[in-house]
């Protein structure tokens, strides 16, 4: 009905939960309908080096909450407000992975970045989403690796992308000086692996550029149907990633409701010219939150030649240089694993501490700091190693360090912080 008619009656699960959440008082609301606190999470699948490809989807946690909490009109709930106050969730790490050592030995795994990340090792296994929803309940995030091995590897090779829509125009963004120019993406790609090809800056400097979310959406299923059809079939944990998975719960909302954006969208950028930086002060993707889960699959990766350009035993080094698990450690001296991204991932829980030590970092550096700017949201800021030195050592907010390998996909809870 008309909201002049109804003004409780949302058209969105928002309007829905603020409406009825407003009036609850001991589980009576005008509607005879209560609802307990919600947490609503989504995802994506995302392709890095050099690209990103996002499909979102969300778990049905708030279905089944919603559900599963409604209380009768004319009963109130036996509910004790003080008690719902609680602390932090305590760090019950250990006890998850005992727990998945005894009920999960058919699968291939191991904990990474101190046992906060899982990494699926076998993509294969059916089983993979049972030891994934474990971990996602404590909103960790989880590495699985061998997505390309499904996938049509020449759909992805950079002069296969140039040659099939070289034609389009797109915005690229210059990383170095944060200029966004309008241009057609042949110019990209053609400088993609081949150095002497790539744009100049006004110091004679080689542009550091990243083509951000082109295509994205239903723009990229028209324009890119084949490779939209060969992300869809190797996508990791398919009950919750893809668009028909049975527990992807944005997929099946009714058409009233307003949904998410579900992707996917690629993203791709020069990455070995960050290495290449003093201290590494730049990253393709600045420090940021996202609001729904992601899902980002590492499809190729580029090795450029020319000069400035570090060598892939540069590259390598550098990759070296960084605080990693054993575990990664080990995987950069297999001949047959090609890096192609660097990860620093931070939990939703420490956002307040980055927010303030940011803010922190600008004063010293004279930056003025508005009330109204966020350096999270803003995504102003890549975190470098002497920062994320100091974010340790004041505020004790340990940086998780995750190498991303070609055919990676790294599964992000919303929330999450992460620079790239």
């Amino acid at each position: 009905p008309p909201a002049s008619q109804n003004n409780e009656q949302g058209s969105t699960l928002r309007d829905l939960l603020t409406t009825t959440a407003g009036k609850l008082r001991l589980g009576s609301t005008d509607a005879g309908i209560a609802f307990a606190p919600v947490y609503s999470t989504g995802t994506a699948v995302s392709v890095y080096n050099n690209y990103v490809i996002k499909n979102v989807w969300h778990s049905p946690s708030t279905l089944a909450t919603l559900l599963e909490n409604k209380i009768p009109p004319n009963r109130a709930p036996k509910m004790n407000v003080k008690s719902e106050i609680k602390d932090e969730p305590k760090d019950d790490r250990k006890g998850i992975q005992d727990d998945c050592s005894k009920l999960y030995s058919d699968i291939q795994y191991s904990w990474i970045c101190d046992k906060h990340v899982l990494w699926l090792r076998d993509h294969k296994n059916n089983n993979n989403w049972k030891l994934f929803k474990e971990c996602w309940k404590q909103g960790r995030p989880v590495l699985v690796s061998g997505m390309h091995k499904k996938m049509n590897f020449s759909l992805w090779k950079a002069e296969s992308i140039s040659l099939d829509f070289g034609n389009q125009q797109a915005d690229i963004l210059n990383c170095k000086d944060s200029i966004i120019s309008n241009t057609n993406v042949k110019e990209f790609w053609d400088g993609f692996e081949d150095v002497s090809k790539r744009q100049k800056i006004k110091n004679g400097e080689t542009a550091l550029l990243k083509l951000k979310d082109w295509p994205s959406g239903e723009d990229f299923k028209a324009m890119m149907p084949a490779r939209y059809e060969d992300l869809l079939k190797s996508l990791p944990l398919p009950e919750y990633c893809s668009p028909e998975g049975k527990l992807n719960l944005a997929s099946h909302l009714p058409g009233f409701f307003v949904r998410p954006d579900l992707g996917p969208r690629l993203c791709s950028a020069y990455g070995e010219c960050v290495a290449a930086t003093k201290d590494h002060d730049i990253g393709t993707t600045n420090l940021h939150i996202e609001v729904s889960d992601v899902v980002n699959i590492l499809v190729y990766v580029g090795i450029a030649k020319g000069n400035g350009v570090l060598s892939k035993s540069g590259v390598l080094k550098k990759f070296e240089e960084e605080d990693l698990d054993d575990l990664l450690r080990k995987r950069l001296k297999d001949s047959s694993e090609l890096p192609g991204a660097l990860w620093h991932i931070y939990a939703g829980k420490d956002a307040d501490k980055i927010r303030e030590f940011l803010q922190k970092i600008a004063k010293e550096q004279g930056l003025e700091v508005l009330p109204e700017h966020d350096p999270i949201r803003d995504q102003s800021w890549y975190v470098n190693k002497k920062l994320r030195q100091r974010l340790l050592e004041e505020y004790g907010v340990k940086t998780c360090t995750v190498i991303q390998f070609l055919g990676d996909a790294i599964i992000l809870p919303a929330g999450a912080l992460h620079q790239v």
